[in-house]
């Protein structure tokens, strides 16, 4: 058969069809990962994901024709009717996300809908798909072996564009935010499917949608949920980082940033009478620690004049501590991928304008600098998003370049919050080790003694580009402390941690992390990521974290 006679015998409304339906369930796929990070975290909703979709897509492929033969056409017209059930059911399932756990929590979740709509989709796409290229007549393996193929690479691809999409377009309108692509998805499975009276069937979970999902609702839909837990929500927008929020807790007076299932900062906002500090206390020591980036003694002796110096931060939060290095009257440059969370610390924590704002990745950023190399006094390196860093920003090649715009008596301090006692920490300690050989480690908060099996803490690497020289810090001064009482008990780092512990390579690990080692290192983050979520529902309650 030539190619010609090929294409003509191909049912092009089939194939389309079929097309179209694989296409919608590709694209499912990372909008729900989307939906479910707020509630479990983006790194353990990861964890098992691909594999239940793989799972259930392959049974649905081999399923096929028992499907057809048991259900015939009501099985096409089942599917916009789960596809409007989906997110109704996955809405009152997360509320119970604290029982259900982590990382069980997402795969229990998606079984709710999502996952066997994987199935059916793929069972009527394939069907649909085989009967247009009509391959019988070549033997039974080509008809049936090339149809999966082709579907396999359809899915593929548009999985590709749907990721593609969202990283652009992910928060411009109500219907590119997470529960509103849902309902975009349901409406598109509509459509592409026969018109049936089933679809009926779909109106309570569409009523409940509109009405009553505070996911899809505006801000004053998610309060009358949040206020029970005494919180408001003062403002949340989709991002390419995340879901990001900001909540103020009014009765205990203190305000955060949301990014998913974890906290970029947070200050407090309820203080006594007469105490005004010059840069508001944040809720978390670390940040107060960082600011002793200045404390740390030059080796010349002669200390920096803050008026004479240039700071580089990586990573904003809500900007704590770049503010107090404005404060200090240090000329900043902040470096912050995502323009939500530069807007939301600039309207809500009080960020100062007097500074230099690189939205972009700071990569890019770090790279484009090397031409004027050593113009830093002081690097902050700050970029916690949640139980898992971006680890390319820890990687040696990265680091290097850091160490090249640092000043040659310049101090940088990077922020890295894991479990110690995980290989990743390891491998981080000892590339900045590499890196900038003078360093000295404090955590946040003393050891726990009483749990010996996790240890998640944040922590602080002080370190100087001279191998000879020592990292001491100078006793803070009035001046130092802004007039905050949190400073005062938090600036100066008083929880050292030894170096040894992290001199020990694991059988089969790595001294260092390189660039091209860097998706290597994720699959170990699972497990911190998960001690991270924990951690987090015990900082706000669940409802707070279920209810976006």
């Amino acid at each position: 058969m030539s190619v010609g006679q090929f294409i003509r015998q191909i049912d092009a409304y089939r194939l389309g069809t079929g097309v179209a339906l694989l296409f919608l369930a590709a694209f499912y796929s990372p909008v729900m990962s989307m939906v479910l990070s707020p509630v479990f975290g983006s790194h353990p909703v990861h964890i098992f994901h691909a594999y239940a979709v793989a799972i259930f897509g392959v049974a649905g492929w081999f399923l096929k024709d028992q499907i057809q033969r048991r259900l015939g056409r009501l099985a096409a017209y089942l599917l916009p009717v789960l596809a409007f059930w989906t997110p109704t059911l996955q809405y009152f399932v997360m509320q119970q996300s604290s029982k259900l756990g982590n990382p069980l929590g997402p795969i229990i979740t998606e079984l709710f809908g999502y996952l066997p709509l994987v199935s059916l989709t793929v069972a009527i796409a394939g069907k649909q798909v085989q009967a247009a290229l009509n391959l019988e007549s070549h033997g039974e393996v080509a008809a049936e072996h090339v149809p999966l193929l082709g579907s396999y690479l359809i899915y593929s691809v548009g999985e590709h564009i749907a990721r593609a999409i969202l990283s652009r377009a992910i928060g411009a309108t109500v219907l590119f935010s997470r529960a509103g692509m849902q309902f975009v998805i349901a409406i598109l499975y509509a459509v592409i499917v026969p018109k049936s009276k089933l679809l009926l069937l779909a109106i309570p979970s569409v009523l409940f949608s509109l009405v009553a999902d505070v996911h899809l609702g505006g801000i004053g839909a998610a309060n009358s949920a949040l206020q029970k837990e005494g919180y408001s929500l003062l403002a949340r927008q989709e991002s390419y980082t995340g879901y990001l929020s900001v909540l103020e807790n009014d009765q205990d007076g203190f305000r955060v940033l949301r990014c998913d299932h974890s906290l970029l900062g947070g200050q407090w906002t309820k203080s006594i009478p007469g105490y005004h500090p010059q840069v508001e206390d944040p809720i978390y020591a670390v940040f107060a620690m960082l600011e002793a980036v200045r404390l740390v003694e030059p080796d010349s002796g002669v200390q920096r004049v803050d008026a004479e110096s240039k700071a580089l931060v990586i990573g904003l939060g809500i900007g704590t501590t770049p503010s107090a290095l404005m404060k200090h009257g240090i000329d900043t440059t902040i470096v912050e991928i995502d323009p939500v969370v530069y807007k939301f610390a600039t309207e809500y924590f009080n960020l100062p304008s007097n500074h230099v704002a690189a939205i972009e990745d700071a990569t890019t950023f770090v790279k484009k600098a090397q031409n004027s190399a050593g113009q830093y006094d002081y690097i902050v390196h700050d970029v916690f998003t949640g139980g898992a860093e971006p680890s390319e920003l820890f990687t040696i090649e990265f680091l290097r370049d850091l160490h090249a715009l640092l000043k040659e008596d310049g101090v940088i301090a990077i922020n890295y919050a894991s479990d110690i006692t995980l290989y990743p920490t390891g491998l981080i300690v000892r590339t900045i080790k590499a890196v900038f050989p003078s360093c000295r480690i404090f955590r946040e908060a003393e050891a726990n003694q009483d749990d010996a099996t996790s240890d998640f803490t944040n922590m602080v690497l002080f370190c100087k580009k001279s191998k000879n020289s020592q990292v001491e810090f100078r006793k803070p001064t009035k001046a130092d402390y802004l007039d905050s009482k949190s400073r005062e008990s938090y600036l100066l780092p008083r929880h050292e941690i030894d170096f040894s512990l992290f001199d020990t390579v694991p059988k089969n690990g790595r001294r260092f992390l390189v660039a091209k080692e860097v998706n290597r290192l994720y699959k170990y983050q699972d497990r911190a990521a998960l001690e991270h979520w924990e951690i987090m529902r015990t900082v706000l309650p669940a409802a707070v974290w279920e209810n976006w």
